[in-house]
């Protein structure tokens, strides 16, 4: 086997993923949809999935961390992971202030 084909998924693979992901989603609807349960326990079940379908796209389709030097890809990600930490809770926290100053004050 050559060296790119060796860096690629096999079909296998890719249909686990694919299944896997598709079950992931059907949960997190079903648990809404059919309010199977509620209040915070939905939360972090819905964390849960997204977690384990976060994982089964990085593992499975992107390959992360099964090249042979997985270390860039995983400093890349990492990366890629702060600036959208520092976006959103940035964002949120930009809004946040924003409606505490445009209160009226009695």
């Amino acid at each position: 086997m050559s060296k790119a084909a060796s860096e690629h998924g096999t079909l296998k693979s890719y249909w686990l993923g694919f299944i896997l992901s598709i079950g992931l989603t059907l949960a997190a609807y079903w648990a809404v949809v059919g309010k199977l349960i509620a209040g915070k326990i939905l939360i972090g079940t819905l964390l849960a999935l997204a977690l384990a379908q976060t994982v089964v796209q990085l593992v499975l389709f992107l390959h992360l961390g099964q090249e042979s030097k997985p270390r860039w890809n995983l400093l890349v990600f990492l990366f890629m992971l702060s600036v959208l930490l520092i976006l959103v809770f940035g964002s949120l926290w930009i809004m946040y202030h924003l409606n505490y100053n445009m209160m009226p004050t009695e």
